[in-house]
């Protein structure tokens, strides 16, 4: 029997998690060490998942199956396409940094706090949720992956309203009731979303009989498998809601800014980076893989939420005098570009959209972290309490920069790529949606370049004359993402070349081919 490489790979950071939250209170340090090779031990094995891949081998590779609960069907399989691949990479790779940011995050307020084990508890959950978002990805029964797509929301929800920001203006008591409005407000709108997808999912079981993602879309395309209109649309509908609420898609996405502003900085990264990015590849995996005809049926509608997304998203983004929520509504909006370029429909959309998923990851990571460490040294996430910064801390402003330029989709920067591939694959099915998608990224550079500019050149204000610049563990977070972020942005062939097979797969499955350019016939 073949070493069981995707168990182990999710198996190792809830054991990590366990064993983090054991370790005796007066060692939190030690808690804090052994997170860290948790997840650094969890980035080995996704390399190997990785580097075993083979892009053009069969479409779910490293396989696993096992009977579960044998009287309904539910098995414990598993199996990864290049879509899943990246995204395991990026939320091995990510976790570490995140617990890096958040060295200090849970340590006590005061000098002998009696809380029970914060700091074990905090990176503890950080490691629970990467154990959760990885076998969502690598999950090839649906009902195993409802079950840790909605069990994830348990650390999540006490990440926001237990580990919140500490840089608030109204005094502690009135940031945790604020924290406590937050992590509801998430838990509700992730759960309502849950309870409609469980119906869905059980209505595919009677109509299917089992619960086996390969078999179910095998039946479909080899027509032993024949949905009513009507039914397909219905759970379609089930599956989509979800996901949209987890991506977050307007106008599900309320839960977003209050989530992001009311969690520390790496939590805040944890949500828009990796938790969010199980809703749009579900939409991939399940949603167009499951019911094709009902995803061309309500092609129309998503892009215009998704177009309503990007627009909506990058307006209140400007208006904001939040740095954190003012991340959040950017999330918001390069969402949309995600969404849209699923529902394309063309190989160019399709592609960019996951390369979107993997740029976006690391460039909010990297902007976002960097606020959080200039949120800590002032004390305040509001953008009028700064100006100057680059004066005197000029290492940190210019990696803000870079993070700001990589959100604004820069040439030369990873999101670029993508944010094009996006747009292109859009405008040859729907030009004129791809067209007005393009003032996202006019937006984008209005609250980008705003925010830098208020932040960080001009007088130097007296709260920030003395603000130290990055340290050696803050560096340690950011220079490799600036790095990948250069990287990716000038030699994205890595990514596109593991993505680009399963994107093919998944146009098959909705009978989709790319539309002919319309070029006159050379004279």
């Amino acid at each position: 029997m073949s070493f069981p490489l995707l168990t182990a790979t999710a198996a190792l950071p809830a054991i990590g998690a366990v064993a983090t939250a054991a370790v005796p209170a007066a060692r939190r340090n030690a808690a804090k060490s052994l997170a860290l090779l948790v997840s650094l031990a969890t980035l080995a094995l996704a390399i190997v998942i990785l580097v075993r891949f083979d892009p053009d081998g069969d479409r779910y590779q490293l396989t696993e199956s096992h009977s579960w609960i044998k009287e309904f069907g539910v098995r414990y399989e598993l199996g990864v396409d290049g879509i899943a691949v990246v995204l395991i990479a990026l939320t091995a790779l990510l976790i570490p940094f995140i617990i890096l940011a958040g060295w200090h995050d849970a340590d006590p307020l005061e000098t002998g706090s009696k809380r029970w084990r914060p700091t074990q508890g905090f990176f503890a959950l950080i490691l629970a949720v990467e154990a959760m978002v990885i076998i969502s990805f690598e999950a090839t029964d649906v009902f195993l992956f409802y079950i840790f797509f909605e069990a994830m929301l348990i650390p999540m929800y006490f990440l926001i309203g237990g580990f919140g920001d500490r840089a608030h203006q109204h005094g502690e008591e009135t940031a945790s009731t604020q924290r406590s409005y937050a992590a509801v407000k998430f838990l509700l709108y992730n759960l309502a979303g849950g309870l409609i997808m469980l119906a869905a999912v059980i209505g595919l079981y009677v109509v299917a009989g089992n619960f086996s993602l390969t078999e179910i879309a095998e039946a479909r395309a080899n027509g032993t498998l024949d949905m009513a209109t009507n039914t397909e649309r219905w759970l379609f509908l089930g599956f989509f809601f979800a996901f949209a609420v987890k991506a977050p898609l307007w106008p599900l996405h309320t839960w977003l800014p209050n989530a992001m502003g009311e969690a520390t900085a790496p939590v805040a990264v944890l949500i828009t980076a990796v938790v969010d990015k199980v809703g749009t590849f579900a939409m991939l995996r399940f949603c167009l893989q499951l019911f094709p005809e009902a995803s061309k049926w309500a092609t129309p509608v998503i892009l215009v939420l998704a177009l309503i997304s990007i627009i909506y998203g990058a307006l209140l983004a400007v208006g904001q005098r939040d740095i954190k929520r003012l991340v959040a509504y950017a999330s918001i909006s390069h969402f949309g570009f995600i969404v849209m370029g699923i529902f394309a429909m063309t190989s160019q959309g399709q592609s960019g959209a996951t390369l979107y998923m993997v740029n976006h990851g690391i460039s909010t990571a990297a902007l976002m972290l960097v606020a959080g460490f200039l949120i800590s040294r002032r004390g305040s996430r509001l953008i009028a309490d700064y100006g100057g910064v680059q004066k005197v801390a000029p290492v940190l402003a210019g990696t803000f920069l870079i993070g700001g330029l990589a959100t604004l989709s820069l040439p030369g920067l990873a999101p670029f790529v993508s944010e094009f591939l996006v747009l292109v694959g859009t405008f040859a099915r729907y030009p004129a949606i791809g067209i007005i998608a393009t003032f996202g990224i006019v937006l984008a550079a209005l609250y980008t370049l705003v925010l830098y500019q208020r932040t960080m050149t001009g007088p130097v204000k007296p709260e920030v004359s003395a603000m130290p610049d990055l340290r050696v563990r803050e560096l340690l977070v950011v220079a490799p993402l600036i790095v990948l972020l250069i990287f990716l942005g000038v030699y994205p062939k890595p990514v596109t070349d593991i993505v680009n097979p399963a994107v093919q797969q998944t146009l098959s499955d909705v009978h989709e081919k790319d539309p002919k350019p319309e070029v006159e016939a050379a004279k």
